[in-house]
């Protein structure tokens, strides 16, 4: 990279980290905040009790995750070395609130995601498809949304860039020596760390055999360094996945996310439904991630004639992706997260692609001109419909100020959540987000207090439980 590049890049991560604190400071109540709610109380677990990594726990300690009561609240998912670096980092420098620190390790990953952006663009295509690549990611609603909340997805896809761009270096340099070595092993840790906290980020592996490919051509299939790097990254997740059937109350119900998505009638098989296809690839991807104008340049980067065609097989990685994970890629926005690279490296492809044809146009100013309009026009349609992704319930935080007032911090409460722990952890309280057994029952496994907001709850508990607090909104009672 020249310094121009070094320059151009310094200047977009510097945008892209300030897009990135808006509303930094936010209760953990914003989109998807069970979720979060779930990855940040881990962290929390860390802090106090120290950091545990084959004993993570959280605020949980229902059936409503696993189907069997989870009593030390065991959260067997994700390896947690996300959690863990979040904790590190509050307990090193406790400036921020665990939260911000939360969303602050979330944005240094993203950063990182950008650069590597940047630095295959710039290697595979050229400046312009770098520098219009790595801004679509810096500044577009959705990719700022999920480049800073509590969750484990950017840190797995900044591993896995990080693995592609070590390999990368590994096949671009031609001279065997420590270098070589060095950027060899690196490229297998980070891909190792990377499965251990999403396994999904096996897809990035064609990009990986791709490498290989460009660096033996067809003898890359007889070479022991090929072989050795899989064995040794799927090591670690064996043996995770191995290790966590130890404990099957920590391990989320999953099945259904291959095929199936919750509705109120229940789970609901979308297996290659027409309207996978319509909410997935057009109301998902064209409207919400892309803005509706910006896929033109997406399919053109797809279209486009390419003297290697390396950056296309992450799109093949990608629509694999979504088509093994259909229910989950439907059922939540945050599942797209680990995709969003392919998004911007075929944006940047199309891109430069109309500016290398621009003599083909009326005017080359009519070019630029178009590629402005465009991805203004997509910026605020995607911003009106991500804008509403950082409201928050003012309700919900006032009932958990008035539990986290009124019990004590070893007191396990009930909430009616039907499963979402966000009150939990607003709370700073164990116990259970929905009332999965009759409060009796509840009381008898060791549970102190119940929340309610639903008015035929609240009025069948009144003659037989005490009322800590009640007004039009919510009752917390003491079991």
């Amino acid at each position: 990279m020249r310094k121009l590049d070094i320059f151009i890049l310094t200047f977009i991560l510097f945008i892209a980290l300030l897009f990135r604190l808006y509303k930094i400071n936010i209760p953990l109540a914003d989109l998807h905040s069970w979720h979060q709610a779930d990855t940040a109380s881990v962290v929390r677990n860390f802090v106090r009790n120290g950091i545990d990594l084959f004993h993570p726990i959280y605020d949980d300690l229902s059936n409503v995750q696993s189907g069997i009561i989870n009593p030390n609240g065991y959260r067997m998912v994700e390896f947690p070395i996300y959690n863990a670096i979040v904790a590190i980092l509050y307990k090193t420098f406790p400036v921020f609130p665990l939260e911000i620190w939360g969303r602050l390790t979330t944005i240094i990953f993203s950063l990182i995601i950008i650069s590597i952006i940047y630095y295959l663009l710039l290697k595979e295509s050229g400046r312009i498809s770098a520098i219009f690549g790595s801004l679509t990611y810096s500044v577009f609603p959705f990719f700022i949304f999920f480049s800073r909340v509590i969750l484990p997805e950017t840190a797995a896809l900044a591993f896995s860039m990080l693995s592609i761009l070590f390999l990368y270096l590994y096949v671009e340099h031609k001279q065997k020596g420590l270098s070589s070595i060095i950027y060899y092993l690196s490229s297998i840790i980070f891909f190792a760390c990377s499965l251990l906290i999403k396994p999904t980020i096996i897809f990035y592996g064609l990009p990986i055999v791709v490498l290989f490919y460009r660096k033996y051509k067809l003898n890359f299939l007889k070479r022991f360094e090929f072989y050795l790097y899989f064995f040794l990254t799927f090591i670690p997740l064996v043996y995770w996945r191995i290790y966590i059937k130890n404990f099957p109350e920590g391990i989320p119900y999953s099945d259904w996310l291959f095929n199936s998505v919750n509705t109120s009638q229940g789970l609901k098989s979308i297996l290659f439904h027409p309207s996978f296809f319509r909410w997935i690839f057009f109301e998902r991807i064209n409207n919400l991630i892309l803005g509706g104008y910006l896929t033109l340049f997406f399919v053109l980067g797809i279209i486009a004639k390419q003297k290697k065609y390396f950056l296309l097989t992450f799109l093949f990685s990608a629509l694999a992706y979504i088509f093994v994970f259909q229910g989950g890629n439907l059922q939540h926005e945050y599942y797209q997260t680990l995709i969003l690279p392919v998004f911007v490296l075929m944006i940047g492809l199309g891109v430069n692609f109309l500016y290398e044809h621009k003599n083909n146009f009326i005017n080359s100013f009519f070019v630029s001109l178009l590629v402005f309009f465009i991805f203004g026009f997509s910026f605020y349609f995607s911003y009106f419909k991500v804008i509403d992704y950082y409201q928050y319930s003012q309700e919900l935080v006032q009932e958990a100020n008035v539990i986290n007032s009124l019990t004590g911090i070893d007191d396990k409460v009930v909430t009616d959540r039907t499963g979402d722990t966000t009150l939990l952890y607003l709370s700073d309280r164990r116990g259970a987000p929905s009332i999965f057994k009759d409060p009796i029952d509840l009381k008898k496994l060791g549970y102190k207090y119940l929340i309610s907001s639903n008015e035929g709850q609240i009025n069948s508990m009144k003659a037989d439980y005490e009322i800590v607090f009640e007004n039009e909104k919510f009752t917390l009672f003491k079991l």
